[in-house]
C-alpha cells in the first residue's frame, strides 16, 4: 500500500492523520508516540496499537516495540472516548461530482479536534456519502453556524483552495450585537476595520497588536467589512439588572477580506461591539474544554458564499437557510 493509499484509509469516517518521524530516533512506536502526544495516554495507545490503528508510512500495521530508525513517518487514527453528543445535524444544500455544500450548526467542528471526532461535520460528511476524500477547502469556527464548502476529490482540491489564496471568493457573514451607540467608539457605518492579529497567550483565542507591538513593519493582516443593516429589539435576550436595562441590538453583515482565526469576533470586538453569545471575546467565559451551553449561541452565522466554480466552469452561489435567532 502506498503512502498516499494509507492516507485515505477511514475507520468510523475518521481519516488517518499523520505525524512525522525524526530522522534516527532509536525510539520505539509507542515511546515516540507517547513522548510527540503527551495529553494521550499510553494506555490509549497501546489500545490502538491492538486495534491496527497505528500504520507506518506505506500502511503497514507497526508493532508498539518496534523501533523507528527506517521509519519516515506514522499515520494513526484519533478517537475520543466518551464524545459528546450533539443534538442537532447539518444540512446538505448542494452536491455533485467536485463540492459538497453544507449548512452547519453552531457548535458543530467541521474537522476532528478536541473533544470531537464523530461528531465533527467531515466525518460525519464521510459516513453519510462514503466519500473518503472529502475535504473542506476553508473553515469556519466551531460556534459559528453557516456554510461550508467541501471537495470531494483530492485531484480538485487546489483548484477550489486556490480561489480563497487569490481572494476570488465573496463571503457574507450576518452577526448581532449591541447597537452602535453602544460603543465607546464614534462609529458611522458602513466601515472597514483593519489590524494585525496574532494568538493570544490564552491559545484558543486571538487579539489584536497595539501599534507599538508592532517591529516588522507589517502593520495588519486582517479586514473585513463591515455594516449595520437593522435594528433589534433586545429586551427579549438580555438580562436586566438593578443598574441597567438592557442594551439595544442590531443586525449586522459582515464581509471578511482576509481570513484569520475568530477574525470577525476579534473585529467587532475591537469596534466595542461583541457579538452576542461570544464566549471568548472580550473576556473568557467558559473554559476551551468546558461543556457548550446550547441555549447562548455565537450569532453569528457563514449566510452567503459565491465563486466561479474553476471545474464546472459556471458562477456558483449558495445561501444558508438558518436564522440567528437573537429571542
Amino acid at each position: 500500500m502506498s503512502s498516499s493509499s494509507a492516507s485515505k484509509l477511514l475507520v468510523n469516517g475518521v481519516s488517518a492523520s499523520k505525524v512525522g518521524v525524526p530522522a534516527n530516533t532509536q525510539l520505539t512506536a509507542l515511546d515516540f508516540l507517547c513522548a510527540r502526544f503527551p495529553a494521550v495516554q499510553r494506555e490509549v495507545w497501546l489500545k490502538r496499537f491492538d486495534e491496527g490503528r497505528v500504520l507506518n508510512a506505506i500502511g503497514q500495521r507497526i508493532e508498539p516495540a518496534q523501533r523507528l530508525l527506517s521509519e519516515s513517518h506514522l499515520h494513526y487514527f484519533r478517537e475520543v472516548s466518551d464524545e459528546p453528543t450533539l443534538p442537532f445535524k447539518a444540512q446538505i444544500i448542494f452536491q455533485d461530482a467536485h463540492l459538497v455544500v453544507a449548512d452547519k450548526p453552531h457548535f458543530m467542528p467541521v474537522t476532528p479536534g478536541g473533544q470531537y471526532v464523530q461528531q465533527s461535520l467531515l466525518v460525519q460528511l464521510k459516513q453519510q456519502l462514503n466519500l473518503p476524500e472529502l475535504s473542506p477547502i476553508h473553515r469556519i469556527d466551531r460556534e459559528t453556524a453557516g456554510l461550508v464548502v467541501f471537495s470531494v476529490r483530492a485531484q480538485d482540491r487546489d483548484a477550489y483552495q486556490a480561489l480563497f489564496r487569490l481572494r476570488e471568493v465573496d463571503k457574507t457573514y450576518e452577526g448581532i450585537a449591541a447597537a452602535p451607540e453602544s460603543s465607546p467608539l464614534r462609529l458611522e457605518f458602513p466601515l472597514t476595520h483593519k489590524s494585525r492579529m496574532v494568538e493570544d497567550v490564552q491559545f484558543f483565542r486571538m487579539r489584536e497588536l497595539d501599534a507599538d507591538e508592532i517591529q516588522d513593519g507589517k502593520t495588519t493582516n486582517s479586514e473585513t467589512w463591515i455594516d449595520c443593516v437593522d435594528r433589534l429589539d433586545g429586551n427579549a435576550s438580555a438580562m436586566p439588572t438593578v443598574t441597567s436595562s438592557p442594551p439595544a441590538l442590531a443586525r449586522y453583515v459582515l464581509k471578511p477580506i482576509t481570513g484569520q482565526r475568530h477574525q470577525l469576533r476579534v473585529h467587532m470586538n475591537a469596534l466595542g461591539l461583541p457579538l452576542m453569545g461570544d464566549q471568548f471575546y472580550p473576556v473568557v467565559k467558559r473554559a476551551a474544554d468546558e461543556l457548550d451551553d446550547f441555549s447562548s449561541p455565537l450569532q453569528l452565522l457563514a449566510k452567503t458564499i459565491a465563486f466561479y466554480d474553476p471545474l464546472a466552469g459556471v458562477a456558483r452561489r449558495f445561501e444558508s437557510c438558518r436564522a440567528l435567532k437573537f429571542s
